[in-house]
This record gives structure tokens, sequence and C-alpha cells, in this order.
């Protein structure tokens, strides 16, 4: 139930949309409280204000001097503690909108009014964001993700302590194993690239560190803590060997190799993503290759053993796929797709015995996760390009927007960058802009959002920041951030996000529990494989 915690102030100016309210000093009233206060009009309708804190002071009252702090503490002057309040209006019912009057009581919204303040009641389908400061659950609406009036979350923060990847993975897990999804949660999808060390190798083990605390959070937003159940986990092939075998290391047991045959790689047309730095728009590179891979496609490479054999033949026929270009742009050509073959030769193999097999298949499991932290920069770039691109092109075939798929991918700034342009570039844009009509949603993470390109950022329903770097914290694409919550972003800690969403006017500081799935080896409850029986052993010596 609602209870007072004080009443609008007197000595400021109370605005429809924002007011001040004088808090009794031992009320233990914090920033991100929900409050509403309500007017009683002259034709007898009673306006309801909803709102929420977001700036608190306490100050002397009487006090003229900053020295009269010490002699109000030795008890010379009798001052007394004032603490007001700041709130901003989230809601109003009905939409008239007038301000509140002084001296009118305010309360702390709870259950109904709680949910009216933030909009939950009108949310037919939502999913757990998280639990406020005081540990109640906060929702986002589904329909702003999945695609029905809006889609994709991006999240920024500074790498180690925002936790991107985590809160992306607990996003997920409220996803897949609330009730939300129905009878359709089975035929839904998730494709996370595991950019960095191996944290998203054991998401199918429970978490042995978690602690009774936390369960008790996951039962607050109507969740049963666990690992995902469905998982399937890929790995690039070892450089070192001809052999198909992982490039894993803490985990081997159920990890499928990845690579392409060069015969894949040329009826696809996959050259394109070799050559995956940022261009000028006006080079001329891009032409030469889609011109080499056109050839490609028709060429027969069945006697090609391998990568470097691809590459020889492109070597002998340049001149004539390429004739009409100037000598410089050919020479730019060759030189990187030399340097490509040093960094993503050992992806394509001339014979696979079971291509089909180590071709990555995101509907093979509920949830799929691309693991390339071991892969040189530019691999990382073929692989994820490679992947997206066959998996819109799925989505297109389909046909329809259903089921749902999502793609959780880190570091976008290296991917979609602001400036320039490259075939990977493309696919995300494409994704960040036509992937809501085809079901294919984008959680993308980055530690600068003023350095990704605008347009994938503009089309993101959802704004998730963590701790930021203060000086990126003043850049425009945090300009749905009010002041209080860019200064906050800068001391925010792991666990904790401010989220921003469509419906609410004004972003919430969100928290959420500790990861019930392991996140290393260490934290698995059983362990991977057993001593002294790794099938892989002899690979990493």
């Amino acid at each position: 139930m609602s209870r007072e915690i004080g009443k609008v102030l007197g000595t400021a100016d109370a605005q429809p949309l924002d007011f001040w309210i004088a808090v009794p000093a031992e009320e233990p009233l914090q920033l991100d409280d929900v409050v509403l206060v309500r007017r009683a009009l002259a034709d007898g309708q009673m306006v309801t204000l909803y709102g929420i804190v977001d700036i608190l002071v306490a100050r002397h009252e009487g006090a003229r001097l900053e020295s009269d702090v010490f002699l109000a503490t030795d008890g010379v002057l009798p001052l007394t503690h004032a603490v007001k309040a700041h709130v901003t209006v989230t809601r109003v019912e009905p939409e008239i909108f007038v301000p509140p009057m002084p001296g009118e009581p305010v309360f702390k919204a709870a259950g109904e009014d709680r949910d009216k303040a933030l909009f939950f009641d009108v949310m037919t389908k939502r999913f757990p964001l998280g639990l406020s400061r005081d540990g109640e659950p906060v929702h986002g609406n589904f329909e702003f993700l999945d695609g029905s009036r809006g889609a994709h979350v991006n999240i920024s923060g500074i790498s180690g302590v925002a936790t991107k990847t985590t809160y992306a993975t607990f996003l997920l897990y409220g996803i897949f194993h609330s009730k939300l999804l129905g009878a359709a949660a089975g035929n839904t999808h998730a494709l996370i690239f595991n950019v960095k060390g191996e944290d998203l190798l054991f998401l199918d083990k429970p978490n042995n560190s978690l602690k009774a605390d936390q369960e008790a959070l996951y039962a607050k937003l109507g969740l049963q803590p666990g690992a995902f159940e469905d998982l399937a986990i890929y790995a690039p092939v070892r450089r070192e060997t001809l052999e198909m075998v992982p490039d894993t290391g803490a985990r081997t047991e159920g990890v499928t190799p990845f690579a392409w045959t060069v015969k894949q790689f040329c009826e696809e047309r996959l050259l394109r993503f070799l050559f995956t730095e940022a261009e000028d728009d006006s080079s001329q590179l891009g032409s030469v290759v889609e011109r080499v891979e056109s050839r490609l496609a028709h060429e027969d490479v069945r006697g090609l053993d391998g990568f470097d054999d691809l590459v020889a033949c492109i070597q002998r026929h340049l001149d004539d796929w390429a004739g009409s270009y100037a000598s410089g742009t050919r020479s730019a050509f060759e030189r990187r797709l030399l340097s490509a073959a040093a960094r993503v030769g050992h992806l394509i193999r001339g014979h696979v015995d079971d291509a089909e097999r180590n071709v990555i298949n995101w509907r093979k499991a509920q949830v799929t996760v691309i693991d390339i932290h071991n892969l040189h920069d530019r691999a990382k770039r073929f692989v994820i390009g490679v992947v997206l691109k066959r998996m819109f092109e799925d989505k297109e075939k389909s046909g329809t927007s259903r089921p749902l798929a999502f793609v959780v991918l880190d570091e976008l700034n290296k991917y979609a960058p602001r400036e320039g342009w490259s075939p990977i570039k493309d696919v995300i844009l494409d994704m960040a802009e036509r992937g809501r009509s085809l079901g294919l949603i984008l959680i993308g993470a980055e530690q600068t959002a003023s350095q990704i390109e605008r347009r994938v950022v503009a089309n993101s329903s959802f704004r998730v920041v963590g701790r930021l770097d203060l000086a990126e914290a003043q850049q425009h694409e945090y300009a749905f951030l009010p002041g209080p919550s860019r200064a906050r972003a800068g001391i925010l800690k792991p666990g904790t996000v401010i989220v921003s969403q469509p419906e609410i006017p004004i972003p919430l500081l969100v928290q959420f529990p500790f990861p019930s799935w392991a996140t290393r080896e260490s934290e698995a409850r059983a362990a991977v494989t057993a001593a002294g029986k790794d099938p892989f052993r002899k690979f990493r010596s």
C-alpha cells in the first residue's frame, strides 16, 4: 500500500511535468523511488501525477554562512535539517496536465500504483529487465523488442566493469525461461558471439557460486535460477592440424569445430568478408572484390587443396578478372588477400569429410555460442560477417518474422564503425534497419556508442548503459540520459545498469542478479572433462 513520504514544496514552482517535495529528515527516500500525488479539480475530477525521484538535496534551514554548520553542530544556532526531492513526472491519469498544489501529500507508490507509474499495467507482453534499488521487479515491454512496435537492444559501457555481455545473457535467460514466449519458446533461437575469453562456453552449466540471496532475486523476477539447457557451441578448427579439432582451452566436450570448404567459400561469395576494414566510399577496392568474387562463383575449384591454392588461383587470373582497374588498386587487393590468408586461411579447407556438420547451424539449438576469442581480428570479422549474412538470408527465405532469432554481438565499434564502409558493416546495418520485419533482433554492445554507426544505435528501442567514462557520457548519443543519470553512469557498479525504453519517459536504474549459469570452468558444478581423459590433450602441448 502506498504511504505518505512528504508534501509538495511551497517555496519552489510546481509544474505539470516536474515538482519538488519536502521530505522529513528521517524519511529514507532515495533516488529512483516512485511516488505519486493527487489533485482534486473544481469539477470533482481527481488527477494523479506519478513520477520518479531524480534529485535529492539536504541542507541546514536558516543558515546564512557556510561556517554556520559548526555553530549548529555545537548547539549555538537553532538550525534544522531540511530535505527536498525533485520529481520528474512519468504519467498523468487522466491526462489533464495541471501542477500539484503546495502542501498536497506525496506517497511512495507501491503495488498497482507503482505499476501505473511505470506503465507496467499496460504491458500485455513483458520481460524482466532486473530489479529496482528497493528490490521490486522492473519490466520491459516485449512489443518494443519482438518487432511488433520496435526492436533491438544497445548496451554501452567500459570494458570489464559494465558487464555488457552478462546483462545481454541475463535478458536472454529471462526471455527464454519466463512464460513470455509460450509454445514458441522451443523454436526461438539466440546466436551469441564469444569475442573475449571463454566466459560464454559454460552457459549450460549451473553456477556453483550462486548464493541463496541471489537465488531469491530470481524468484522475485518469476524465474527459476539455472542454466541454458539447450546449447550448441562452435569453435574454429585448430590451425596446426588438418584434423577437425576445436580450438578451445578449458572446454572441449560438446564443442563442434567449424570451417568452410573452398567450394562453399566460392559459391557463397564470401571473399568480401576477407576485406572487412572500413574503406572510404570512393575506394575502387570493393569493385575489384565483387569482380573476383563473381568469377570465383563460376570457377571449377574442385582440385584446389586449401586456401593457399585458392589464393594462387586468384593471383594467376587477377589481370584477366580485374585488368580494367588501376594497377595500384589491384596491388592493394593482392596485398590484403595475402594478409588475410595468413590470418583466416586455416578456416577455409580443400576438403572436409562432413562439410555440413562443420558449418555453423544457428537453428541446431535454442542458444548457439560461436567462440572466436582466439582468432585474429581479421578472422573474427570474417566469421561474424559470414554467419550473419547466412542467418539474414535464411530469415529472408522463410518469409515470416516468426520464430524470433536474437543475435548478441559485443565490440560493435569494431564491426559497425561510424566512418567508412565494409561488408560486415553493411550486414549489421541491414539487420538494424530491416531485421525487425524479419524477426531478427540485435542485442549489440560496445564501449563507446559515439563511435558506432548512428543508424545502428538509433534503431534500438532499448538503450542500456553500464559504467561509462565521464567524457564519453557527455557525447550526443547519451542525450536520452538526464544530467543526474549521466553523472551516475560514471560510478555504476557491476550488476547495475541504466535502462531506457520507449514507454517510460525517464531511464530506470536496474540491478540484475549474479548469473545462475557458469561463466567460467571453476563455476561449473561438474568438470567439463575428467582429468587425464581429455581427447584433445595432445593438441595442447
